[in-house]
């Protein structure tokens, strides 16, 4: 179990891993990985050469550039570089999302698999002994069934690879019983069932459980509600894409606490960051996607 940030920084510590950014006219994503310099990473730029150069001569680092004149050829020749394993990690830079998850997906130079892409988030938040990870807070808007299997299989994917060897998940309602008027809670108990039977492996499910109990031992013994999963959970999957944006951000603003996130599916770890994420979100997205690559 990892209990802080800091913890996913270590692991990240001394890997020597190159990104990929896509549009590397982005300062803000050139600065990111220039002070995540100290963990071991370097970068390949994609973008237009003369103003790449010029972001760099203001920051006062030199990394290798190759000059892409639109944002499609960034993104086609950023995912390209991690293909040929000249790179090991995509990151978005001053392009479209959709033009680099495009590029990610491009069945001849891409890095797409059998699974969906989606977004995991892990958050270390005040009074909370260990992180937390969210999903899908970030790529999928309204999963069906089948899509939260994989969004499980992601998430469980990104926590084994740091280190957990059950993780325990809970499927996030607004209420810990099951009511036909909340399809939610009706998917959450399948779900829940499926892994009950084998039909998800490498974790332990419960759901539908509320945020209360799935996080908090007290909240689930008062409410009656037991389980493995049951004040113990490592992993929130949440309903929706609304839900999760807001859990996340709601960690960082209303909690002061600290947020990286991924996304997962692919056959390395692509990094969206956004201008209004802090320095030091930045920074930890940029070292749980090199522990993760």
């Amino acid at each position: 179990m990892l209990r802080s940030m800091n913890e996913i920084i270590e692991l990240a510590r001394g890997k020597s891993k190159v990104i990929a950014i896509a549009g590397a006219e982005d300062k803000e994503a050139l600065k990111a990985v220039y002070e995540a310099r100290e963990l071991g990473v370097s970068a390949i730029l994609f973008g237009k050469k003369a103003v790449v150069e010029k972001n760099l001569e203001e920051l006062g680092c030199e990394y290798p550039i190759v000059d892409c004149e639109t944002e499609e050829e960034a993104s086609k020749m950023a995912v390209k570089a991690v293909n040929e394993g000249k790179a090991h990690i995509v990151m978005k830079g001053l392009v479209k999302t959709s033009t680099l998850l495009k590029a990610v997906l491009d069945k001849e130079y891409g890095l797409r698999t059998e699974r969906l892409l989606s977004h995991v988030a892990v958050v270390e938040v005040p009074g909370v002994n260990r992180l937390i990870f969210i999903t899908d807070g970030g790529m999928v808007i309204r999963p069906t069934l089948e899509q939260k299997v994989q969004i499980i299989e992601n998430a469980v994917g990104v926590a084994r690879k740091l280190g957990y060897e059950m993780p325990k998940v809970a499927l996030i309602a607004a209420v810990e019983t099951v009511n036909p008027d909340m399809p939610e809670t009706l998917e959450a108990a399948i779900l829940a069932k499926m892994s009950e039977r084998g039909q998800i492996k490498g974790c332990k499910i419960d759901g539908p459980l509320g945020i209360d109990n799935a996080l908090s031992i007290y909240a689930a013994e008062v409410k009656g509600v037991r389980g493995e999963v049951a004040g113990h959970a490592d992993i929130l999957v949440v309903p929706d894409i609304h839900s999760g944006n807001f859990l996340g951000k709601s960690a960082v603003y209303f909690a002061n606490g600290r947020i990286a996130g991924v996304i997962a599916g692919a056959r390395a770890p692509v990094i969206v960051i956004s201008r209004a994420d802090t320095s030091d979100s930045k920074f930890a997205s940029i070292a749980l996607a090199m522990a993760l690559a």
